[in-house]
């Protein structure tokens, strides 16, 4: 089961801290001529580079405006992404970074962010009835014959066993056929219903995979019950698996990679 990455760009963008700059200038009288801007911004683009650099650029300060962000120093937001393109460094964590915008985005927004916060809070509360409903279900599914609890809190059972002696390491990349369902039945992901197995390095999967894994031989068939924080967490992953959702896999350990 590879872990999911959520479909789209994210551009995080880092604020620096420097001096007050000076004053603007007044704005020297303009020539009765037309601006030749078009002309003018046309010439420098001449390459694919120049294009896409100037195009990131337009696509950044759209999105600023579109969250009401068009009032931030535009010389310092050059600087922050100058600093980070090329590899100097930054004057401030990313902690004391995110702390900054939020609390810009805020002043800036304030009636978004009370329904932000809300919405944070309703958010939260599903994941805590989500989360209470596995451990439930996770309780009552340890007292089923063949099932075996693990110490981390993960459980499995055996479905079908193998005469190999044959165990892939934390790091292997290893074949598999995969179901994957929540505990109500909906099928988030399945190898075996596209019927096609998968490879993957174990060290590259959700923590529940690296611990019960290993633990399978070549050709053996084990279905694994993993709590949220084996899988990810309080995050939803996917349009089909929410926050805090308890996971199980039927697993089918087909081959190791030998190179």
């Amino acid at each position: 089961m590879k872990k999911i990455f959520l479909p789209f760009l994210a551009v995080t963008i880092t604020v620096t801290t420097m001096a007050q700059t000076k004053k603007a200038q007044p704005a020297k009288a303009t020539s009765s001529k037309p601006a030749a801007t078009s002309a003018a911004s046309t010439t420098s683009l001449k390459t694919l580079r120049d294009s896409t650099s100037y195009s990131l650029g337009v696509n950044i300060a759209r999105n600023l405006k579109a969250q009401n962000l068009d009032k931030i120093d535009a010389m310092l937001l050059y600087k922050g992404l100058s600093d980070v393109l090329l590899n100097k460094k930054v004057a401030l964590d990313d902690a004391n970074a995110s702390k900054c915008v939020n609390s810009y985005y805020q002043q800036m927004n304030p009636d978004k962010g009370k329904a932000n916060s809300n919405d944070a809070n309703k958010n939260n509360a599903e994941i805590a009835k989500i989360k209470a409903a596995g451990q439930k279900f996770l309780a009552e599914n340890a007292k089923k014959e063949g099932v075996v609890v693990m110490p981390e809190g993960w459980q499995y059972q055996v479905l079908k066993a193998s005469d190999s002696k044959e165990h892939p390491t934390a790091t292997s990349t290893v074949k598999c056929h995969y179901h994957g369902t929540l505990t109500d039945g909906t099928v988030f992901d399945s190898s075996v219903d596209r019927g096609e197995p998968i490879s993957f390095p174990l060290n590259g999967v959700i923590r529940g995979w690296t611990l019960a894994v290993p633990m399978m031989t070549v050709g053996s068939k084990w279905k694994v019950f993993l709590p949220s924080d084996l899988a990810y967490g309080d995050n939803a992953a996917g349009p089909k698996i929410p926050g805090g959702s308890t996971l199980i896999f039927e697993i089918e350990l087909i081959g190791i990679d030998k190179m």
